[in-house]
């Protein structure tokens, strides 16, 4: 089932996220349903929080267009973040309206440790676009998205056009 993505302003992006205590048959539903939600979008990630759930689960797919689906589920994901300093060229968010993109500062490298859906820990070394992903997503379940990461004077530009957009949206 496609589920509905929130959108920024919607406090609940800001609220830090739950663990999850154990992965059960609504988990491993929720799981594919925002597995469908990020396809359908079209997305390379979703967080619980960017579908009103405040727990600690995300999905991702670091797939290019041509390539297989590579769907990965993570329950409770700690990074340990680690390599050079990269740009994350305009990134993007599906909570993000308006299609707003900005680059981003991320790290090349991340220790994923994680749990999947079968409850068995995840170990992982991850790099490049993968990583960012990771990143990004994991964000979303401190509270934290990717307009939080830029300067102050675009933030504001940002949200003066998110304002006009949602009067215009509320008034038709």
């Amino acid at each position: 089932m496609i589920l509905d993505i929130v959108t920024y302003p919607d406090p609940r992006l800001k609220q830090p996220c739950e663990p999850v205590t154990e992965v059960t048959d609504e988990i491993r539903k929720l799981a594919a349903d925002m597995l469908e939600t990020m396809y359908a979008a079209p997305g390379v990630g979703l967080a619980a929080p960017q579908v009103g759930r405040n727990i600690r689960m995300l999905v991702m797919d670091p797939a290019g267009k041509d390539e297989d689906k590579q769907p990965r589920v993570l329950i409770n994901p700690v990074l340990e973040l680690s390599g050079e300093d990269v740009v994350s060229e305009q990134e993007g968010c599906l909570s993000v309206p308006l299609n707003y993109r900005a680059d981003v500062p991320r790290k090349s490298r991340v220790l994923l440790k994680a749990t999947d859906l079968d409850g068995n820990g995840i170990e992982e070394d991850l790099t490049d676009f993968p990583a960012i992903i990771i990143q990004h997503e994991a964000d979303h379940l401190d509270g934290i998205l990717f307009i939080d990461k830029i300067s102050r004077l675009r933030r504001t530009l940002y949200d003066s056009k998110v304002k006009k957009w949602l009067k215009r949206k509320n008034a038709g």
